[in-house]
Order: C-alpha cells, then sequence, then structure tokens
C-alpha cells in the first residue's frame, strides 16, 4: 500500500537496484554510518553499562525513582527525535542534524563529572545526551534508506545494527578495563567515553556523505505536511504498533537488575550482562535483516519480541544460575536483533523520499515516549506488586501487543512482506493528497 493515489515518475535520487550480493551490496555510506555507531556506541555503553548499578546500589533509589530516571534516558529523545527528523528533511542536510546530535552526546559525558551524587543533575545530563541521541536517529537512519535500494534495507539496516552492536559489546568491556586501571573511579570511565565518543564524530565529518537529492524538492516541508504523514493509513498504523510494542517494553537496566538480584551476582560482574545482550545482536542483527527481506519484515520483528516475553517469564521461571543467564541474555539479543533495524526497514518503503527522515522520526518518537511511560509503569510495578508480578505482567503485556500488531499490520504496507529472492520494485512514493 502506498502513501497516496497519484503515481509520481522515479525520484532521480532513488538508489539504483543492485546486482551484488551479501555485503557487496552494502553501500560504502551505510558502512560508513556504521562506523560511526560502533564507536559512539562503545562510549555510551561505558556509560550505561554501570550506569543501573551505580544509581540503585551506590545512590540507593527505589524502583520508582530508576524507573524514572531510566525513563528519563530513553524517552528525553521524543520531541528531539521529531525535530531533528522534520528539520533534516525541511533543510535537506541530514549529515548535519545528525553529526549535531552526536556532537551533543559526546560532550554530555564529561559533565557527569560535575554531577556528582546530585539526581537532578544527573536526569539533566542524562536528558542531554539522549537529546543528541534523538536528534540523530531519524537523520542516520534516513541516509541509510536512500542510500539502499527498497529490496535491501532489511540487510543494509541489519549490517549498520550488527556493527552499532559490536560497539555496544564491547563498550561495557572497555568500561570494566578503565574500571580496573584506575581504582573503581566512574570519573575515568566518563573521561574515556567522551574521547571515544569524540572519535566518532570525527569519522562522521571525513567519511559520511550526504546524498542530496540531483531534483530539488518542490519547496520547503512545511509542519502541516509532516503532520500529514499521521492521515496516511499505512504510516499511522506502523506509528501505533510502535508506541504499543513500545509500552510493552521494559528498559534493559531492569532486567539485568532482576538478574543480579536473583543469581546475587557480585557488582564486579554486574556490566557483563549488557555483553551478553550485545553479543547475541552482534551475532544475529544482519542474518535475521537478511531473513526479513527474504520472508517478511513483520513475522521477523514480532518473532523479536516473543523473544521477549520469553526472557521476561525466565527471570521468575525454575531454571536458576548460568542455563538462566545465558537463556535470559541470549533472548534478550534476539529481540534487539529481530527489532531495532527490521522496524525502520519495514517502514522506508511507505515513507517519500521528502518526509523519509520525519517519518522515521514519527516511530521512533512514539517508540521513546512509550519507553518512558513503560519504564515509571514498571517501576512503580516493581514497588507496589514486587518484582515477580510485576515481570509476568510485562510478560502478559508483549504478548497483548504482539496480537495487536499484528492485526493492525496484517495488511502490511508494500515491500514489508518480500517474498523469497529478489523483490519487485516498489512504486515510487508520490506526495502525499495534503500536499498536492
Amino acid at each position: 500500500m502506498y502513501l497516496s493515489t497519484v503515481t509520481s515518475p522515479p525520484a532521480a535520487g532513488t538508489p539504483p537496484r543492485s546486482g551484488r550480493r551479501g555485503l557487496r551490496a552494502v553501500s560504502a555510506n551505510v558502512f560508513a554510518l556504521g562506523t560511526v555507531s560502533l564507536i559512539t556506541d562503545v562510549s555510551s555503553e561505558m556509560v550505561t553499562a554501570v550506569l543501573p548499578l551505580y544509581l540503585v546500589l551506590g545512590l540507593q533509589l527505589s524502583p520508582l525513582a530508576y524507573g524514572a530516571i531510566d525513563g528519563v534516558y530513553t524517552g528525553a529523545t521524543a520531541l528531539l527525535r521529531l525535530v531533528g527528523g522534520y528539520v533534516a528533511d525541511r533543510t535537506r542536510r541530514r549529515k548535519a542534524v545528525a553529526g549535531l546530535g552526536y556532537t551533543l552526546s559526546a560532550l554530555a559525558k564529561p559533565l557527569l563529572l560535575a554531577a556528582g551524587s546530585s539526581l537532578t543533575a544527573i536526569g539533566l545530563v542524562i536528558a542531554a545526551d539522549r537529546a543528541g541521541k534523538g536528534l540523530r536517529a531519524a537523520p542516520r537512519d534516513a541516509m541509510i534508506t536512500l542510500s539502499t535500494p527498497p529490496e535491501q534495507l532489511g540487510r543494509a539496516f541489519g549490517v549498520h545494527r550488527a556493527m552499532d552492536g559490536v560497539g555496544a559489546f564491547l563498550g561495557p568491556l572497555a568500561a570494566l578495563g578503565v574500571l580496573a586501571a584506575a581504582a573503581q573511579s566512574f570519573d575515568a570511565v566518563f573521561v574515556v567515553s567522551f574521547c571515544v565518543a569524540a572519535l566518532g564524530v570525527t569519522v562522521l565529518v571525513l567519511f559520511v556523505r550526504d546524498r542530496r537529492e540531483s531534483v530539488p524538492a518542490t519547496g520547503r516541508v512545511s509542519v502541516r505536511e509532516a503532520a500529514a504523514l499521521l492521515r496516511v493509513a499505512p504510516v499511522r498504523r506502523l506509528v501505533l504498533a510502535a508506541c504499543l510494542l513500545g509500552l510493552a517494553t521494559i528498559g534493559d537496566g531492569f532486567v539485568y537488575l532482576l538478574l543480579q538480584r536473583r543469581e546475587e551476582l557480585s557488582t564486579v560482574w554486574f556490566p557483563l550482562l549488557a555483553v551478553g545482550t550485545s553479543l547475541g545482536y552482534l551475532l544475529l542483527a544482519a542474518p535475521l535483516g537478511v531473513l526479513a527481506d527474504r520472508i517478511g519484515r513483520l513475522p521477523v520483528l514480532l518473532g523479536g519480541y516473543a523473544a521477549l516475553a520469553a526472557a521476561y517469564l525466565l527471570l521468575f521461571g525454575p531454571v536458576s544460575g548460568t542455563p538462566l543467564l545465558v537463556l535470559t541474555l541470549a533472548l534478550h539479543g534476539v529481540f534487539y536483533a529481530a527489532t531495532d533495524g527490521v522496524l525502520m526497514a519495514l517502514a522506508g518503503p511507505v515513507l517519500p523520499d521528502r518526509l523519509r527522515t520525519t517519518g522515521i522520526a514519527l516511530i521512533q518518537t512514539g517508540q521513546a515516549l512509550a519507553y518512558l511511560v513503560s519504564s515509571i509503569l514498571f517501576g512503580l510495578a516493581w514497588q507496589v506488586w514486587g518484582p515477580e508480578t510485576a515481570s509476568r505482567v510485562a510478560a502478559l503485556a508483549v504478548v497483548a501487543a504482539i496480537a495487536v500488531t499484528l492485526l493492525l499490520l496484517r495488511r502490511p504496507p508494500a515491500g514489508s512482506t518480500a517474498p523469497p529472492g529478489p523483490a519487485p520494485r516498489p512504486e515510487p512514493a508520490a506526495r502525499t493528497e495534503s500536499a498536492r
């Protein structure tokens, strides 16, 4: 299903079909963006791997208070995702907007040194870091879709997310190394994290190309035109599905805290829980992206959320010890590998080039707002009902969200359920009725 009833001629900037296979089919720009994400994730995960432990065990935050901080961590990106997407589409300078986001996140790292034990200061610094993520996410994903033929979007996003996963895998290990070398100094982690983030910004400036349309868009994108995307049925259904699935997803920190609590893990090993998730993500992101191109992106996406529900149930099931840790973290990694890039690949074909970044930002904004609400609700449920009941309710919420999403997207947008083998080239998306 396409964005309008009007067929436009092929856009001059549409990426050409490629006869290459495997990694050779992925453009150099996607690899450059993947390198930036890899380096940036090393920086980010150095901080996030130790943050739950520091807040809950170090500062003695309650589950509800931690849920609020975790909600800020994910939800602070919400509005700026939309702003970043709109500005990138209006100015056609996606690289510049993404670069601003990467720079803001990098500058937030040393500010953690000044935050001390003040929850307000920590919250503001985290919000600034996540604001940077919000600015850069949609322009970055739009540059991937605009550098890739439609039938290879799953592969491209899979490769990008796999490189991102390498960074997420290395970040906690780097944090452990810094802590060991600096006598458990969190300040040292923050300083090294800033240096790594600055390197990521440098790579973006030097190697990423912002594909500019050879035929300029007709006028600048208006707020009314951007808002009209929500009147397009396929886009509206995708945004609603993303919100429902996000509302059923609890923060990673909660999962790791529950594992640490049940297995009484030493705080020394806590950062390695994130490594376990990242390893599964790293190994499976690219293969699942290719699988999504072959069998359909919706089945892979919902399969990832099914793995998440299973992980939540395992947290208080009969399995314990090493099998519990391995299975839970593996399922958590499968969830990220099957959902992160696949959702963006699912959205790509229904969004016109003119509003590509704004459309992606709409979906990401819905997710971020849902994560914010989810973190607070789960923290409250933990405090009122206890962690076991809260986890089981979360698992049931994921199952319900899967069922509703299946109903919403049972007639998925064109290009989202490609049959095995090369997918047919979709008609180019035209402007929406409101933009004519």
